[in-house]
């Protein structure tokens, strides 16, 4: 994935896959890098977004993945798994009328068939 990001830059698949990657092996600096310099040079996809808040939010750095995951949902409102993180962080930091919130929209979101 490192080699695909720097022959193009551009390319948002390669990024979330390899802030992804990052992620997962526990290299969370070098993901956040990834994932920031992705959000500069190709703007604010809401699945990067998403991906984002779940970073901070395992770097225990709450109200930073709060903003990255609203972030994402004024991006794509219909990310129910966003929307599920969401609800649990809001729970998390005493703020239950937008746990309520977000926990009923992922429910009705997650009960939704694709077109």
């Amino acid at each position: 994935y490192e080699r695909a990001v720097a022959s193009d830059p551009v390319h948002l698949d390669a990024h979330i896959n390899l802030g992804r990657l990052l992620h997962e092996t526990g290299r969370l600096a070098d993901a956040e890098r990834v994932y920031r310099n992705a959000i500069a040079v190709c703007g604010s996809d809401p699945v990067l977004l998403y991906n984002l808040g779940v970073l901070l939010e395992d770097m225990d750095r709450k109200n930073e993945a709060m903003e990255a995951y609203e972030r994402a949902l004024h991006r794509d409102p219909r990310l129910a798994d966003c929307h599920y993180n969401l609800a649990l962080l809001c729970e998390e930091l005493n703020k239950p009328k937008q746990a309520i919130r977000h926990m009923a929209q992922y429910r009705r979101l997650a009960g939704t068939k694709p077109d």
